[in-house]
């Protein structure tokens, strides 16, 4: 962990008074290398172990509820165990932090991996999610791609009604870049 980061953004937390703070589940770089990029994470058990002890850490230094986003993904690995969802709702019970669902991501990834969305969706703790987020994506042909550049496609917005049947009223996020 940048710990120097980590110290700003919870300055920052505290003087917006924030109820809660996000990030996606991914990796960003390595070695000091930032790719610029939200890069899947292997979905393993040494994985999540690891990244449940980072989630407790950040939690406990921003010292409001820490919401972890699922990002679009374009490649899996073959090393991974366990679906996607699983390992994010496993997350979040482990580490007792809360979920940022976007629908959106969810769409995208399961048309280009092949896994059913509404599974996803329905495997989500609703209690733990605490924003949605939708947003437009293009159609590349043999992938989706998440650009947040056109408005929200019919696929999206049903799963959305989806999500808000089982999380209730949570708070939604139309992104739009």
């Amino acid at each position: 962990l940048d710990e120097a980061h980590l110290a700003h953004l919870a300055a920052l937390v505290r003087r917006v008074d924030a109820p809660w703070c996000s990030d996606h589940l991914c990796w960003t770089g390595v070695s000091g290398v930032d790719v610029h990029d939200l890069l899947p994470m292997p979905y393993t058990r040494a994985t999540l172990d690891h990244v449940v002890e980072r989630v407790k850490r950040v939690q406990g230094a921003l010292g409001v509820p820490f919401a972890l986003e699922n990002a679009s993904s374009y490649m899996e690995y073959a090393e991974s165990t366990m679906p996607e969802h699983e390992f994010l709702a496993t997350l979040a019970e482990r580490a007792d932090c809360a979920i940022l669902l976007d629908v959106n991501n969810v769409h995208v990834s399961a048309y280009n991996h092949g896994f059913d969305p509404l599974a996803y969706v329905d495997a989500i703790p609703a209690d733990r999610v605490v924003q949605i987020h939708v947003a437009g994506h293009q159609d590349r042909g043999t992938y989706l791609l998440d650009t947040h550049g056109d408005h929200v496609k019919a696929d999206v917005w049903d799963l959305y009604r989806r999500a808000i049947r089982r999380c209730g009223a949570v708070a939604t996020l139309v992104e739009w870049d």
